[in-house]
């Protein structure tokens, strides 16, 4: 797997350089969010209608690209191939291109205030078939750095739900291929700040099942008063 093969290239920039980078990456993301939360757009409640909105709406558009956070450095797509599964976001830097292997990725789930702590709410479905496609290799890591995003589609405290989601990080679960799997915790989820003016984001770090270590960031968007 590429995963266990991270490019020894990387090691010519800091850790902190490729941080910083997805941080910007991530403030332009939280203005994505931002604009279709006051635009009033209906929204299905779909994991993938809701991430395609802001693709398609936003991130793929050149002139908000332009506008935000040098987002015109970064190809954004969907649905693509990545070892085992498909990345739900692949964000490819194009200026400067490294090459076809060097991109981030991030895994959209949908969360809601229904079975909090049960092994078949949307917690749990965050943590095994989210936080643990990263732990696992099932998506690759060139940088060490991913990202998740979730879907608020019912409204609830999102800080303290975060208190929810990490009960499950220690827990061996069964994702959606019948394979067992545990979020390997460095760092459980914890606050940290990207953007003054929104509040819900998170970053956490993990021990991959090839042991290396990997740090994943967190973005909490509340759709849940768009939501068809």
């Amino acid at each position: 797997m590429m995963f266990e093969n991270i490019d020894a290239s990387i090691f010519n920039y800091s850790f902190s350089f490729y941080q910083n980078e997805f941080e910007e990456i991530l403030r332009g993301i939280i203005v994505c969010y931002k604009c279709i939360n006051s635009s009033g757009l209906s929204l299905k409640n779909n994991e993938n209608d809701i991430r395609d909105a802001m693709l398609n709406n936003y991130l793929k558009v050149e002139h908000f690209k332009r506008e935000h956070f040098n987002l015109v450095n970064y190809h954004f797509d969907s649905e693509t191939i990545e070892n085992t599964g498909r990345a739900d976001i692949r964000i490819l830097p194009v200026n400067p291109y490294i090459n076809d292997k060097a991109y981030y990725i991030i895994e959209c789930k949908r969360l809601n205030n229904q079975n909090l702590t049960g092994m078949t709410g949307l917690n749990a479905e965050y943590v095994k078939n989210g936080i643990c496609r990263f732990v696992t290799g099932y998506y690759s890591s060139y940088f060490g750095i991913n990202g998740m995003i979730g879907f608020v589609v019912e409204n609830f405290e999102i800080d303290k739900n975060i208190t929810h989601i990490n009960s499950f990080l220690n827990k061996n679960l069964t994702n959606d291929r019948g394979k067992n799997v545990n979020a390997m915790p460095i760092q459980k989820i914890k606050p940290i700040e990207i953007s003054e003016d929104f509040k819900y984001s998170y970053t956490s770090t993990h021990q991959t099942v090839s042991q290396n270590e990997i740090t994943l960031y967190h973005l909490m968007f509340n759709f849940s008063k768009q939501i068809q």
